[in-house]
């Protein structure tokens, strides 16, 4: 067995004597894991660092085995990473997202497109923030927990859509809301407006809510946990941090 992708590197570890085991979210195959031969040396560190863009090359005898990886770089993302503090956590939420959330050997070509548009965001689009929550409810799109944000599921209008019920993920109305609005979640108004470019801090709070609530209800729940990756809950706690900036 044997294949040529390329893919985002999520996450190495020492494998061995001098190998590494590294997992890949690739382009055309899905998550995907494999051994580095030689990963675990020095000289690989510069190569083998998460968020870099890889050309990589699979090998197996057979394709349920672990196999191996041999790896050349295409492009390094460490400028946009490191460019601050939320990028930092932005990045290790969305590895440990795909990491929890993707089956692996999985196709995954939408979820793979849009994490490459997010992370070119990183460095280039003050609104990248709502552009990270609007890749999470792609992730539960694709994965069949999707939400319905098109109408109201009270009055079938998209008017003044403000609100989603946790039971069945669909919008409700400001008016159809009344007196239920303590037991539904916020629906921000960057998610129904696509000419709505700078949302709050409110605003974005909101969507990590709506989109974390599903996550863990959903895609999660499915598998049979309860807890949301680490690395999400901290990048929510960043956010937190640095509300009013």
């Amino acid at each position: 067995m044997e294949w040529t992708d390329e893919g985002m590197l999520l996450s190495v570890r020492k494998h061995g004597e001098g190998a590494a085991i590294i997992e890949v979210l690739t382009k055309n195959h899905g998550r995907h894991a494999g051994v580095v031969r030689g990963g675990g040396a020095r000289k690989s560190a510069a190569l083998l660092q998460p968020g870099a863009q890889l050309a990589v090359r699979w090998r197996a005898r057979l394709a349920e085995h672990l196999g191996s990886f041999s790896v050349e770089p295409k492009f390094s993302r460490v400028t946009e990473i490191m460019a601050g503090r939320r990028e930092i956590a932005a990045f290790a939420a969305i590895s440990g997202l795909v990491l929890t959330c993707l089956p692996e050997r999985e196709p995954q070509g939408a979820i793979y497109a849009k994490v490459m548009a997010l992370m070119e965001d990183f460095s280039i689009d003050s609104a990248w923030l709502a552009k990270y929550i609007r890749w999470e409810l792609l992730m539960l799109d694709e994965l069949g927990f999707g939400l319905d944000l098109a109408g109201c599921a009270v009055t079938g209008t998209n008017d003044n859509l403000a609100y989603v019920s946790p039971k069945t993920g669909r919008a409700v109305s400001s008016a159809a809301a009344v007196g239920w609005e303590d037991r539904l979640l916020k629906l921000p108004v960057f998610l129904t407006d696509p000419e709505f470019h700078l949302p709050s801090n409110e605003s974005i709070m909101q969507g990590l809510v709506l989109s974390g609530y599903f996550l863990k209800s959903g895609i999660l729940a499915s598998d049979g946990r309860k807890e949301m990756p680490q690395a999400r809950d901290r990048f929510v706690a960043v956010l937190n941090g640095q509300s009013g900036q």
